[in-house]
């Protein structure tokens, strides 16, 4: 059957997410819930239909059981085409050898064949643990139009966080002639957001190469962007302007839920119908506040049973929050429950923990030392006990007994 395609996206969604720590114990980075509705898969997937883009490999690797469950035939972002569609690419086994992805890539290289049997002009590399909206079709039209061997997404970051990133030096006219990644005392302040579209004839001869290479960590931009500046290509810088954060850290996921509640100041519009960003549903009832509860400036998703008091907090599907009980400043994932007379404050309950009556998690920036706070964080399914304390910027994965 004969598939071609202009442009094919490959998704990198196997990364361990080891800075998320405990909530990344059981799942994959990509699958973390996100929004009170969402998982953070969902805004790259989203990004390519709206974007026009229908064939989607997403490369998985560490703990991809959930992620592969989430993702399924694709029918919620409109992939579960004939033709196209959305596919879930594991490492395999090829004759008598098998090994893991090695590096972006090598994860990239692996599935040559996947892109070959597209025979597509051009081919577009995503992360999965951003969180942003992204006009894809735009960046591609300007890679046409500057004749790019690669373009690179970047983003205009202050000059105090510079460093952190890889950084773009670059012409006037957008050219890269430089790439210098989390330099002590960066050039510029053009960050790349790990987005990248290539002429895929150009990247299959880089792949190809990088992977003879013993001595390449086989990486994109370790290895195959320096190398592709180094034989003269022509790389060129996309802008862009938007919101756009990595989720990779405890704190940074917290702050991007928190965005949510204020969209017009944060740039993160959830309810903008143009651009929709598309989740699977629960199939859960309609949420329900009792006679005597208190919810403030929160999102509530399906499923919700609400008798205490929140406010300041982003609910998933199914949580409880039982009488007397204070929520403040916290992500409640999906089926948390939070017993009588416990208090959450600036934290992530993760799926399925409960929080048992009296008990008491996390706490405010304004309670102590500035510096030594942080977001508490309670793993899936893990239980705090009746009276029992779990202090700010502290974890939980297992279960911490009753007080008596």
């Amino acid at each position: 059957m004969y598939r071609k395609k202009e442009c094919v996206a490959m998704l990198l969604a196997g990364g361990q997410g080891s800075r998320l720590y405990v909530l990344t114990k059981k799942v994959a980075k990509p699958a973390v819930p996100f929004g009170g509705k969402y998982r953070i898969i969902d805004f790259p997937l989203s990004n390519c239909v709206n974007s026009g883009i229908d064939t989607v490999g997403v490369l998985t690797q560490y703990e991809p059981h959930v992620l592969n469950a989430y993702i399924g035939s694709g029918q919620t972002w409109d992939l579960d085409r004939l033709r196209g569609g959305v596919y879930v690419l594991p490492p395999y086994q090829k004759g008598k050898t098998s090994e893991w992805y090695k590096g972006t890539a090598n994860a990239i290289y692996q599935n040559i064949q996947f892109i070959d049997d597209y025979d597509p002009e051009y081919v577009l590399i995503l992360s999965g643990d951003h969180i942003y909206k992204m006009n894809y079709n735009k960046m591609l039209q300007q890679h046409k139009e500057t004749g790019a061997d690669a373009t690179i997404a970047v983003l205009d970051v202050p000059l105090a966080e510079a460093s952190r990133f890889g950084i773009m030096n670059c012409k006037p006219d957008g050219t890269i002639y430089e790439f210098e990644e989390k330099p002590k005392q960066p050039k510029s302040t053009l960050a790349s957001m790990g987005i990248y579209i290539f002429s895929y004839k150009k990247l299959r001869q880089y792949l190809i190469e990088d992977e003879e290479n013993t001595k390449s960590s086989n990486d994109f931009g370790k290895d195959i962007i320096p190398a592709m500046l180094g034989n003269g290509e022509k790389l060129v810088s996309y802008r862009f302007e938007g919101y756009w954060k990595d989720v990779g850290t405890i704190e940074s996921l917290w702050e991007a839920n928190m965005d949510l509640l204020a969209p017009n100041s944060s740039g993160l519009n959830m309810a903008d119908d143009s651009w929709k960003i598309y989740g699977r549903t629960t199939g859960s009832p309609p949420h329900f506040t009792a006679k005597n509860a208190s919810v403030k400036h929160t999102l509530l998703s399906e499923g919700c049973e609400i008798a205490g008091d929140v406010s300041e907090s982003v609910l998933f599907s199914d949580v409880k929050i039982a009488k007397g009980a204070k929520v403040e400043y916290s992500i409640l994932m999906p089926g948390a429950v939070i017993e009588e007379g416990a208090t959450v404050r600036y934290s992530i309950i993760a799926e399925n923990a409960v929080i048992g009556k009296d008990a008491v998690v996390g706490g405010s920036p304004s309670d102590g030392d500035v510096e030594k706070w942080g977001v508490a964080v309670v793993a899936e399914g893990v239980r705090i006990g009746r009276g029992a304390t779990l202090a700010a910027k502290e974890m939980a994965d297992e279960d911490l007994p009753d007080v008596k």
